[in-house]
């Protein structure tokens, strides 16, 4: 199961298909997020803990982790607790309050800040970084902690989710889903020690010139497919006196410009390959001669 991708897109609706998939998607990812969540979560330095014990309520307060792991409590002094769950803490306090203190004790634990093991949000978000918070949170108000998506976001939000012993999961949200449509579906909880990226668009410019309508360039996201075709087109397609064959120049990694012949005629009939452009190729339609 290590390094499992689960997706979460949309499709159009059929007869609940879509819900039904997500929910076994989301119980694909499990045996992961199960052991991030409540129970799992092992402390470390500057955890918030809250204490509760309902036999003594000197000891119903909160402490925050030290460095060096520990933290200090009226009647008991410093507990070791670095790298226990919330059940395994409660569990140590128990026996240790009912050694010396009382006869039975009833311990609850709750880790209110996950500082050890933050959650990190990177790629194009407005304040990109470790979250400062409490409690749990859903990939939303992630987002909005990290100031929301920043302009040049893409399409596509990916959350890796990784365990103590190692295991991973990334998952995959559509933007759109997500914010336009407002799916509850993939508003997913997220946990200590996930890491959200959201990856940023990147712009391709080509250049459009000769006997097209709207000579210049051309603007293209790098998520999109670029060909001559649909450079052509943005461009306003070819004008009335526009050759068939059409030269794009091109400069190479190393320094060398090379020049492509392709026949726009035989491209649009479906006999020969568009041509996929590349950042900085200029297209170059001549004039026909006839």
């Amino acid at each position: 199961m290590l390094g499992r991708r689960v997706v979460l897109t949309h499709e159009p609706r059929k007869g609940g298909q879509v819900a039904l998939g997500v929910v076994l998607l989301l119980a694909a990812a499990l045996p992961v997020a199960a052991q991030v969540i409540s129970g799992g979560y092992r402390i470390g330095p500057q955890d918030l803990v809250e204490i509760r014990v309902f036999e003594v309520p000197e000891l119903n307060i909160e402490r925050r982790v030290s460095e060096e792991g520990t933290i200090n409590l009226p009647l008991i002094g410093e507990v070791p607790v670095r790298g226990l769950t919330e059940t395994e803490l409660a569990e140590r306090l128990k026996v240790l309050l009912e050694t010396k203190y009382v006869r039975r004790a009833s311990v609850t634990i709750q880790v209110k800040e996950f500082r050890s093991r933050p959650i990190a949000v990177i790629g194009a978000v407005r304040q990109p970084g470790n979250l400062a918070f409490s409690g749990r949170l859903t990939l939303l108000e992630a987002l909005a902690l990290a100031g929301g998506l920043a302009e040049n976001h893409g399409e596509t939000i990916f959350v890796l989710r990784r365990s103590e012993n190692g295991l991973a999961d990334q998952l995959a949200v559509s933007v759109t889903d997500l914010l336009s449509r407002g799916d509850p579906d993939v508003n997913m909880p997220i946990f200590a020690n996930d890491v959200i990226n959201v990856p940023a668009v990147v712009q391709v410019t080509v250049f459009c010139l000769g006997q097209v309508r709207n000579p210049g360039a051309l603007v293209f996201k790098d998520s999109e497919r670029i060909t001559l075709l649909t450079a052509i087109a943005r461009a306003g397609g070819l004008s009335e006196r526009a050759a068939s064959k059409v030269r794009i120049k091109r400069r190479e990694a190393d320094g060398r410009e090379v020049e492509l012949v392709a026949d726009y005629k035989r491209i649009v009939a479906g006999k020969d390959r568009d041509v996929e452009l590349r950042e900085g190729d200029i297209v170059v339609v001549k004039e026909s001669l006839l």
